[in-house]
């Protein structure tokens, strides 16, 4: 359609052309979308977005090492590690001077302790050396090499300069390879001894007790939806408060509760005593280890499996299992070949929205999972308040996201994510 005529352009009501009227009207349309959008949009970029990269950033930061030993850094850049010999004097030197002003900033433990989470000791042996470091006269003392090495004989020990040399650049790939239980070696990249791999176990037993609880969820929760979506409503409702009831409860409170049930002196062992199915001497172990976990974590997670399958059973109409059985069907087959394909959807989202949970809980394992019932989502937190090695707990962070939305991506190829609803 044109915008002119014979006697010129079409023009609005204020004499503007009528195309430019439009295309204004249009920017201002889009401009009040997004200023109703924007506290949104503001709200995900300041709580998800921005968190995210800070992490992705942390599991790769190593400005520190840099940032405290500038003139190190420098002089390590052409020392050989394999060459069997310690740095030069020069380099010595260096760490002399680089110390005595870390130790007036207040810096040395820091790199102190960047450095121990690669080598132990390393961070006293800062720590010790930067308390001499303040009275250093960089100008008249020295040879520093001497020195260095009579304050701590960690100085003498190539592994120490090797670490530092390794991890003097400002980006590092370090916490990544110790979060898979690999670490720098003299040749590349290597695995760790066989007694220091712990992350890759805790991440296969993370997914798999995920998996676990999920496939736990969907077999007590399928039941429940089913009685709940085909009961009379005023049934429903009072077997629905029951079904929500657990979240008016501490998961703190629920979690203890399930330490008191399953303990060797608990309910359950008590019952099983009593009814004669377990000897008092040979009561079962059900605490701290994965049994506990998954027992727990199925019950705290059981009402995010039952409500997605609820709300799709509700709008399945009773007359297509009716007419399945007019036609011939037994009960099972047209469950099985008319009911269960449309509670599919309902499996999926509940699937989909537990797996998710499970795989970042940390607190329950944390209670009930002892020393083979934890996640890797423990570990993290770990490194976050007690070891504070953020740099790890970033890296083991993004690689439980990378799974996590692997999975995620082979699911909607698999089944398609369109094909899941929540009501």
């Amino acid at each position: 359609m044109s915008d002119t005529t014979l006697d010129g352009p079409v023009l609005a009501a204020d004499g503007t052309p009528l195309k430019r009227s439009l295309a204004r009207a249009l920017r201002r349309q889009k401009l009040r979308a997004l200023m109703l959008i924007a506290p949104l949009l503001i709200f995900i970029l300041v709580t998800f977005i921005m968190p995210v990269a800070d992490m992705l950033f942390r599991s790769v930061e190593n400005g520190i090492v840099e940032d405290t030993l500038p003139r190190t850094v420098v002089a390590l850049a052409d020392w050989d590690a394999d060459s069997g010999e310690l740095p030069s004097e020069a380099v010595f030197a260096a760490m002399a001077a680089d110390l005595k002003d870390a130790a007036e900033a207040k810096t040395h433990t820091k790199v102190g302790s960047r450095l121990n989470y690669e080598n132990p000791g390393i961070s006293s042996l800062f720590r010790k050396t930067g308390r001499r470091a303040k009275k250093f006269d960089i100008e008249a003392d020295g040879p520093w090499k001497e020195q260095l090495i009579d304050i701590n004989d960690g100085w003498g020990e190539r592994e120490v300069w090797r670490t530092i040399q390794t991890y003097s650049p400002t980006y590092t790939a370090g916490y990544y390879l110790n979060a898979v239980d690999m670490q720098v070696g003299t040749d590349g990249a290597e695995m760790r001894p066989e007694d220091e791999r712990i992350y890759m176990l805790l991440l296969k037993r993370t997914l798999w007790m995920s998996l676990l609880i999920t496939f736990s969820c969907i077999l007590l929760g399928y039941p429940v939806a089913w009685i709940l979506a085909n009961l009379p409503m005023r049934q429903a409702n009072l077997l629905m408060i029951l079904v929500l009831l657990p979240f008016w409860t501490s998961l703190l409170v629920r979690t203890s509760a399930w330490k008191i049930l399953l303990q060797q002196q608990g309910v359950i062992n008590d019952i099983l005593v009593w009814i004669g199915l377990v000897a008092d001497d040979n009561r079962l172990v059900m605490i701290n280890n994965q049994f506990g976990t998954i027992v727990a974590m199925t019950h705290i997670l059981l009402p995010f499996m039952i409500l997605p399958m609820y709300s799709v059973m509700q709008t399945i109409p009773p007359s297509y299992l009716r007419a399945a059985k007019s036609l011939g069907a037994t009960d099972w087959t047209a469950f099985w070949r008319v009911y269960f394909p449309q509670t599919v959807p309902g499996i999926g989202a509940g699937s989909i929205l537990v797996f998710i949970l499970a795989i970042g809980y940390y607190i329950t394992p944390a209670l009930v999972g002892g020393t083979t019932g934890t996640f890797i989502s423990n570990r993290i937190a770990f490194h976050i308040s007690t070891s504070l090695n953020w740099g790890l707990a970033a890296a083991l962070g993004a690689i439980l996201l990378a799974v996590v939305l692997a999975l995620y991506w082979a699911y909607d190829k698999i089944v398609g994510i369109d094909n899941v609803k929540l009501g």
